[in-house]
């Protein structure tokens, strides 16, 4: 079984509602991955229960659409809603935005201003990037939550407020708290009900769907040809990590539709496009270019060494196993070493990469690599094991690229 087969057999939809389907025609969400069917579902379930909710996700993975339904399918749907990014607002003035301030409260204060929470009494308010408030404002927030009362900056009068609260955040929030960084009474009190957003690696068939949406949006918008994609291109996506989410993928293939209008969009175009070096915990590296493909046969290479080498130990370990008692060696072990002489060579590897490495799955090649691939197999499982399925740690426990690494756990399929 290919990738592409074995990513679209692990993206089975899910049953999708009328409710479901609403919500996503309405806010043209794109894709019928379980995991975001699931998501969606439980917003809407959620939606007329007066709760507190916690929208977890990547940056770019469309969390701002889940308080949107929040809204829509509760109670408070005709009274306002307001979406604040709190990472935005500097923290000198974050709490006069959300709280208001009197005149004169500070420097640059010429009037009285209502805030977030006075204007979007009775409805919903949707605080994105909530672990990047200060902890004053936390304090403060906090009031809000559990007895509806705040007070505008320089004032001393009580206010009341009756209001919604959904927050979203891509930070764990509980290492957060561990870290001071965080009050956990706060994150107790808004972690009511936590929804979380998939990663767009992890809805497998989903990419191909928004790569055609976004380039049809694309292509009417500006008038250009239609891109379209192989199935190497599609298999190439889907095997990318996509760190930016559904935000990377569209200004990729914007980028394609750009300068290859009209083309059918090939791997090679694809990885062109793709910053490789992207690690799957942090921030984007600064290149924006893969690594160059002798580099990333070193590193494999690496990989496969050692595993002769451990295989080389275990030939030591069976010792007199190795032998028939007649000065020769048994079946078992001449079988194993005229498999070794059927191996490809190092010099064959690097001659010919794209035959041997790139395309694992050619049955001509399967067969040679059948020992030495079992091996890989168990290493890189055990790795993962030891690393807690921690791909970037494990990736760095191996000493190869972590590109080299998602697609070899696709090769093998392992789970």
């Amino acid at each position: 079984m290919t990738e592409l087969q074995t990513t679209n057999k692990n993206t089975v939809a899910a049953e999708i509602t009328e409710e479901v389907k609403q919500a996503k025609l309405r806010f043209s969400i794109i894709g019928n991955s379980p995991l975001l069917i699931r998501a969606i579902s439980r917003a809407i379930t959620v939606a007329p229960i007066d709760l507190s909710v916690l929208i977890y996700g990547e940056s770019g993975s469309g969390k701002e659409s889940f308080p949107k339904i929040i809204h829509q399918f509760g109670a408070r749907k005709h009274k306002k809603y307001i979406a604040v990014n709190c990472g935005a607002i500097p923290e000198g003035t974050i709490d006069s935005e959300l709280f208001g301030h009197e005149k004169g409260s500070f420097t640059g204060a010429i009037a009285a201003r209502k805030g977030y929470f006075e204007e979007a009494d009775g409805g919903t308010i949707f605080l994105d990037e909530v672990a990047e408030l200060p902890l004053t404002t936390q304090a403060r927030l906090l009031r809000v939550l559990e007895t509806g009362e705040f007070l505008k900056v320089g004032s001393s009068t009580v206010q009341k407020t009756n209001i919604r609260v959904v927050a979203a955040t891509n930070v764990d929030l509980s290492e957060a708290v561990r870290q001071g960084k965080f009050r956990e009474d706060l994150y107790y009190r808004l972690s009511t009900i936590r929804i979380d957003v998939p990663n767009l690696h992890d809805r497998g068939s989903d990419i191909q769907l928004l790569a055609r949406k976004f380039t049809s949006d694309f292509s009417h918008k500006y008038m250009t040809a239609p891109i379209s994609f192989s199935e190497e291109a599609v298999r190439a996506m889907q095997l990318y990590r996509w760190p930016g989410n559904v935000r990377q993928l569209k200004n990729v293939v914007e980028q394609l539709s750009l300068f290859e209008a009209g083309h059918e969009i090939t791997r090679e175009m694809i990885t062109e496009a793709l910053p490789m070096d992207y690690s799957p915990l942090s921030t984007p590296a600064t290149t924006r270019h893969e690594p160059d493909a002798e580099t990333e046969r070193k590193m494999l290479w690496q990989v496969v060494l050692g595993l002769k080498e451990e295989i080389g130990r275990l030939r030591e370990m069976i010792g007199s196993g190795q032998h028939d008692g007649k000065g020769g060696k048994d079946p078992l072990h001449r079988e194993e070493e005229n498999r070794a002489e059927r191996r490809p060579t190092v010099t064959s590897l690097i001659r010919y990469p794209e035959k041997d490495l790139l395309h694992p799955d050619d049955e001509s090649h399967t067969a040679t690599f059948d020992p030495l691939g079992e091996a890989e197999r168990r290493t890189i499982t055990e790795a993962l094991e030891r690393n807690d399925g921690n791909k970037r740690k494990t990736a760095e426990d191996l000493n190869i690229s972590l590109r080299t690494l998602y697609r070899k756990i696709q090769e093998f399929n392992i789970e």
